[in-house]
């Protein structure tokens, strides 16, 4: 367990600080209205505000801060400031002395680092966190890997998203977070990332911590848009052409992203195997996900892609039984649940080193389910 910080009864919980890009975005729920900004320990060039434009944002329920990494990497800490805003007025706003409350944080360490992967926590709260101690106060990265909510049809699984992040990192250590299908269905479908973090408004993105380079893809729902269930109110073939275009573009960047000095470890995330097949109505962008899978493979060569969405802990190698479209690597399936049984979840504790790839799939209970060993070069 890391430091339980204690916190201001404005705050419904801890800051999560979110990897994506090159940026920290540190998103902090709050119960009442409030103006905040962000000091980071030892930076002396300026403040990091919650605004839109210059103004000073109030009107939320989550406020998200944009820290460059490299900022929080060194400061190693930050001081979160606000003020409740009682009345705001077109003239001479309402608002409370200034608060304060100052949280460490960990950056990802080079070599030996313990990342812990949930997927499909599906509204439950209680079981994928007690996974997700796995590690204790060793803790260096915590991945949330699609359908953390059951639905987003209202807010109870965006939620889940915020407890389960808070409560396993307390703003301490980095998160990476994708979005899984599940997270796609319902009103507040569209609302999801002022809880979760974009890129230029994208949720696919890529992001270097330590010694490590990830490519977080979004498959976004898995069947057809025209299916009966979404109601016309999606358009996922089109957002995959266009994550097709981010990938050539990352690939065309390649001296920027995984081929930067100080890369050591390329992984792929994404909550959807998308180079296995299931059957209809499951099947689709067969000729797509080939080809994100071809491309990815001769120009990225990742050392291990990290998945959810089947319900399952699996190492499946090149060619293994989940190959159906020329897997570009190892693929790692690490989460198992039930969806109408709160009591059970099984998510991985992932250790790696220059050598290895260790995992080890613990269920809630503290039982260990399996244990797999990816050899590195």
């Amino acid at each position: 367990m890391l430091k339980n910080t204690a916190i201001p009864n404005t705050f419904r919980s801890t800051p999560i600080v979110y990897a994506a890009a090159k940026e920290y975005q540190i998103f902090v729920p709050v119960t009442e209205p409030c103006v905040m900004w962000i000091a980071v320990d030892g930076y002396t060039e300026g403040e990091f505000y919650d605004d839109c434009n210059g103004v000073l944002r109030s009107d939320v329920d989550v406020h998200r801060i944009v820290v460059p990494m490299e900022v929080l990497d060194a400061g190693r800490g930050y001081t979160v400031h606000f003020r409740r805003v009682i009345e705001r007025r077109p003239y001479s706003s309402v608002v409370d002395d200034v608060c304060s409350t100052h949280f460490p944080f960990r950056p990802v360490p080079d070599g030996k680092v313990n990342i812990y992967h949930i997927a499909d926590a599906h509204n439950h709260i209680d079981a994928p966190i007690a996974c997700g101690r796995y590690f204790g106060e060793e803790l260096d990265l915590l991945i949330l890997n699609g359908d953390i909510p059951n639905h987003a049809g209202e807010k109870l699984g965006l939620e889940a998203i915020i407890t389960i992040a808070s409560q396993l990192t307390q703003g301490e250590i980095p998160v990476v977070f994708a979005r899984g299908n599940h997270d796609t269905r319902g009103a507040f479908a569209e609302h999801l990332f002022e809880v979760a973090p974009s890129v230029n408004g994208r949720s696919y993105y890529t992001v270097r911590l330590g010694d490590m380079w990830f490519l977080v893809l979004d498959c976004g729902e898995d069947k057809d848009d025209s299916n009966h269930q979404y109601g016309h109110c999606n358009c996922f073939h089109n957002f995959r052409l266009q994550e097709t275009k981010f990938i050539e573009d990352v690939i065309a960047r390649a001296d920027e992203e995984y081929n930067a000095p100080g890369v050591k470890h390329r992984f792929v995330l994404c909550h959807t195997p998308f180079a296995y097949t299931k059957d209809a109505p499951f099947n689709i962008e067969i000729e797509l996900y080939t080809y994100w899978s071809r491309i990815i493979k001769e120009n990225i060569h990742p050392e291990m892609m990290l998945c959810g969405h089947l319900h399952r802990t699996l190492l499946c190698p090149i060619g293994g039984e989940l190959d159906h479209k020329g897997q570009p690597c190892t693929l790692v399936l690490a989460s198992q649940c039930i969806k109408k049984d709160d009591s059970f979840a099984v998510g991985g504790a992932l250790t790696v080193t220059p050598e290895a790839i260790d995992i080890v799939f613990n269920a809630n209970s503290g039982e260990i389910v399996g244990q797999e060993r990816i050899e590195l070069n």
